[in-house]
């Protein structure tokens, strides 16, 4: 009887255990649950509204990155056809264009044309364009925030409202050298104020606490399409 029972008992752990995993496989890195924000800094939110929903521009694009965390899409930084990843894969770089499409913004449109017209502004496109991959790659983007976006501070001051009113939703955020990681800063914020960044760093898209914490520094931080923050609201 007591034999009977340890098989019993050791049956429920194996299909507990088989059930946590199945489900840690399955549920995305969601959102991070944070306090109430404490450093009360203002959510600027950008004027325009280029898909006529009627919200802001930066709010779409964050709705539209957040998707992909909700979704759970996996890392897959894999050269495609076409160009876009396949439903429910992408890489830090997809979060980008995604983020866009909310909003109407065709990048890699904008990337390829711009790529034909001034190649030589694209040393990792290294003279030879290719529509299926440019687009989706750090360097390149950089390249193009530089060229159209407005270029903002790198530097992020925990707790100083003044500084961290200049990083606001939907800003675009890339780490290096080398220039190897991108994503899009959240609306939500932790109590000191510092945002929450949105990204793809795999397995799945998140949206965590790693502004600061990213192995390596702020390369560049850009706002795209470009609009003032000084007295929008």
């Amino acid at each position: 009887m007591r034999r009977i029972l340890w098989i019993a008992v050791l049956l429920a752990l194996v299909f507990l255990w088989g059930g946590v995993y199945y489900l840690y496989d399955r549920i995305p890195l969601d959102i991070v649950p944070l306090p109430q924000n404490r450093c009360e800094v203002p959510t600027l939110v950008s004027p325009g509204d280029r898909n006529h929903n009627g919200n802001p521009d930066s709010l779409d694009m964050v709705a539209a990155a957040r998707e992909e965390v909700h979704k759970g899409t996996v890392y897959d930084g894999g050269y495609y056809e076409g160009g876009y990843p396949p439903e429910g894969r992408g890489a830090c770089t997809d979060i980008i264009w995604v983020a866009l499409q909310g909003i109407g913004y065709d990048l890699k449109a904008a990337v390829d044309a711009d790529i034909a017209r001034h190649t030589g502004d694209y040393p990792r496109v290294n003279g030879r364009p290719d529509p299926n991959i440019d687009f989706r790659r750090v360097p390149n983007q950089v390249v193009f925030f530089k060229k159209y976006g407005t270029s903002l501070t790198t530097e992020v001051r925990p707790g100083d409202v003044e500084n961290l009113t200049q990083w606001q939703p939907g800003d675009i955020v890339v780490f290096g050298p080398p220039l190897e990681h991108i994503g899009i800063i959240s609306d939500k914020r932790r109590p000191d104020g510092v945002p929450l960044l949105i990204h793809n760093a795999g397995p799945r898209a998140a949206e965590n606490d790693r502004l600061l914490s990213w192995p390596s520094k702020i390369a560049h931080h850009f706002r795209f399409p470009p609009w003032s923050s000084g007295n929008d609201s």
